[in-house]
C-alpha cells in the first residue's frame, strides 16, 4: 500500500483541557485510491475510535467514509468535525456538505481568533420506542432497573446518523458509578442494531447534561465525545418535549475517561440538529 498521510485531531475538547480533552480522530484527506481493506488497516494502525477518509469530491460536496478499528461505521460526528477543521485550515472556512452513508451532513466552519469552529447539522433525525426486549437486557447489563430512569425522560432510540439508545438517570451517584461488562454489552449492541454508542445521561441543570457514551465495540469502553449521539440527544429532547425549538443544550462528556469534552446542541423546530465544537491538532 502506498504511503498515506494521516492527520490526527482531538474534537470537542473542553477549553480548559485543551489537547488533553476531547475525542481523538484520524483524518485522511485523499483516500480515493484506497480499498476498503486498506482503510480498515489504516484505522487499526491509528487506533482511535474512528478515522475519517475523504474518498473524493462530488461536485461542491465531499464524499466521506468512516472506519473504526473493527469495521466501517455509517457516520461519526467527532471525526466529521475533525475533518471539517482540517479542510478549513487548508482551504479556508465556509459551508461544505459531507456525503456519508447516513446521508448529507452540512458543515459550517468559521475562524475566530485563529481558531476554527464547526457547526455540524445532522441528517434528518428520528426517534422510536425502545422495546422491553432491548431495554430490559440493556438495563440488566448496566446493573440498573426501570425505576432508576428519570420520570420525565422516557427511554427511546434516537437517530441522527446512527441509532443510539438514550437512557436518562435521575440519581447522580448511580450515573457516575454504574459498571458494565464490555463484551456482553457489545454483543447486545450488535444484535440491537446500535453501531455506535449507548447514550446515558444525567440532568445537571435545566439545559445541561452530563453524558456517558458506552462504546465497547472499539478499543475503548467509553467514548470521550460523541457528535452523532449529541445530535441524537437533541432529537430525543425535542421529541419528549424537554427541549423546545431555539434551545441550546450543553452536553459535558469524557470526565469518566479523563478527556473532558463539551458539545453544544441547538434544537430547531424541525429538521437536522446542529452540534457545535472544534478540533485541535495532535502533535
Amino acid at each position: 500500500m502506498q504511503h498515506v498521510e494521516v492527520l490526527r485531531y482531538t474534537a470537542f475538547a473542553d477549553p480548559q483541557a485543551g489537547a488533553h480533552g476531547g475525542n481523538p480522530a484520524g483524518v485522511v484527506l485523499d483516500a480515493a485510491a484506497l480499498s476498503d481493506d486498506e482503510m480498515l488497516a489504516i484505522a487499526q494502525r491509528v487506533g482511535y475510535s474512528e478515522t475519517a477518509f475523504v474518498t473524493g469530491p462530488d461536485g461542491d460536496r465531499v464524499r466521506v467514509r468512516y472506519f473504526s478499528p473493527a469495521a466501517e461505521v455509517p457516520f461519526c460526528g467527532h471525526a466529521t468535525v475533525a475533518l471539517a477543521v482540517a479542510i478549513a485550515e487548508r482551504q479556508g472556512p465556509g459551508q461544505r456538505v459531507f456525503v456519508t452513508r447516513s446521508g448529507d451532513v452540512v458543515l459550517d466552519t468559521a475562524r475566530s481568533a485563529g481558531v476554527v469552529h464547526v457547526a455540524m447539522t445532522s441528517v434528518e433525525p428520528a426517534t422510536r420506542p425502545l422495546p422491553d426486549d432491548r431495554l430490559l437486557p440493556l438495563l440488566d447489563l448496566l446493573g440498573l432497573v426501570p425505576d432508576d430512569l428519570a420520570a420525565a425522560h422516557p427511554p427511546l432510540e434516537a437517530f441522527a446518523g446512527n441509532w443510539h439508545p438514550v437512557l436518562v438517570l435521575a440519581d447522580a451517584d448511580l450515573f457516575h458509578q454504574f459498571r458494565f461488562a464490555p463484551a456482553a454489552l457489545a454483543d447486545l449492541m450488535r444484535r440491537s442494531g446500535w453501531p455506535a454508542t449507548v447514550t446515558v445521561l444525567h440532568p445537571v441543570t435545566p439545559g445541561e447534561y452530563e453524558a456517558r457514551n458506552l462504546f465497547p465495540v472499539g478499543r475503548i469502553t467509553e467514548d470521550p465525545a460523541t457528535g452523532s449521539a449529541a445530535a441524537s440527544v437533541g432529537a430525543y429532547l425535542r421529541e419528549t418535549g424537554v427541549a423546545v425549538p431555539g434551545d441550546r443544550v450543553v452536553i459535558r462528556q469524557g470526565r469518566h475517561v479523563g478527556r473532558p469534552s463539551v458539545l453544544l446542541v441547538d434544537v430547531p423546530a424541525s429538521g437536522g440538529v446542529t452540534v457545535t465544537g472544534g478540533a485541535t491538532p495532535i502533535r
